[in-house]
């Protein structure tokens, strides 16, 4: 099967790995973003897509405009290929470009279509505290992310799971997906679903706002915001900002969830039913965990946290490294 792959960000490598592995499917060519400028030496960096794809000498194109570069719909055209497969590419294809391939365009998407369509699915699904979210394959339409459906694959969601965890869960579901779904469809074992737009929801880009932390949340809100939008949640701490990367919850319903030595550890706390503070107030510090922070309801443990200019580091070594002390507050300034 002659395949022409779109996509950018590692979530795409271990789909694209699978195809080139693979002596069923021959990759014609990789369209990827423009190579971007990163902060360390602001030098021009390739996409992961393209990294991989140059290692296996495979033809990349990085227009800047998909649908209004004519070089490479002229070059699209001209591969005619069976299948154009999508994965967090980052642009929108053109009617022009998605009635292309043969068998259509195949997308793989991070969540359970109709659910958390767009752009950050994953971080919402974790956000809003989602149990369980999955993989979806659809035939791409003009529309985003309503394409009728092809394939599903569930995946849960731990407690402690963030966005870059499940990601990575999600690229290698997505992979084993794509490939089922392809064969499939060349077999023409799939009868495409539409998506029930009725029920849709939407995951839209995250904004700068929505990393910031409010301490009268509850306890699960906070937690679930700092793993949703990790690594950039942050808060003021002695009037500098304060990223926080990983938290637990302190509450009884949640902490059966945890790994068993965490579970013991956090049962060994003396008095923590009776721990109480303003929100955002460091209420108890607890010897190899950290300090642990009342919300707006419960108790919230910081696992590990970043001060500006410095690495990230345990809730601990902050402790000791800060000498911070219970009563002092979280968010004032």
């Amino acid at each position: 099967m002659k395949v022409v792959f779109f996509g950018t960000p590692d979530f795409a490598i271990p789909t694209l790995k699978k195809l080139l592995e693979s002596s069923d499917f021959q990759v014609l060519a990789v369209i990827t973003q423009p190579d971007k400028r990163r902060e360390r030496g602001n030098k021009l960096t390739p996409s992961p897509v393209k990294a991989l794809a140059t290692d296996h000498h495979i033809p990349v194109w990085q227009p800047e405009r998909v649908k209004k570069d004519v070089e490479t719909l002229t070059q699209l055209k001209q591969m005619e290929a069976d299948v154009f497969v999508v994965i967090a590419y980052g642009q929108i294809l053109s009617k022009k470009i998605l009635d292309m391939p043969k068998l259509g365009c195949v997308n793989v998407h991070g969540s359970i279509l109709p659910q958390y369509r767009g752009a950050a699915p994953i971080q919402w699904s974790i956000y809003n505290g989602e149990k369980e979210t999955g993989i979806t394959t659809m035939l791409m339409d003009k529309g985003m992310d309503t394409g009728d459906m092809l394939l599903k694959a569930n995946t849960p969601i731990d407690l402690l799971d963030n966005a870059q965890i499940l990601a990575e869960k999600l690229a290698i579901a997505g992979a084993d997906l794509l490939i089922e779904t392809l064969y499939k469809l060349e077999r023409q074992e799939i009868t495409p679903t539409p998506q029930d737009h009725t029920i849709a929801t939407y995951a839209s880009l995250i904004q700068k706002l929505d990393y910031e932390l409010d301490w009268a949340k509850s306890a699960i809100q906070l937690h679930n915001q700092i793993r949703g939008f990790y690594p950039n949640c942050i808060t003021s701490f002695r009037n500098q900002q304060l990223k926080i990367t990983a938290t637990v919850p302190i509450e009884a319903a949640y902490i059966q969830e945890l790994p068993e030595q965490l579970q013991e550890k956090i049962n060994k706390i003396p008095n923590l039913s009776t721990i109480s503070g303003q929100p955002g107030e460091v209420v108890n510090i607890t010897k190899g965990l950290g300090a642990i922070v009342q919300t707006g309801t419960g108790l919230l443990l910081l696992r590990e946290v970043q001060l500006t200019g410095k690495r990230p580091q345990s809730g601990w070594d902050f402790v000791n490294g800060t000498r911070l002390t219970v009563g002092e507050v979280m968010g004032n300034g």
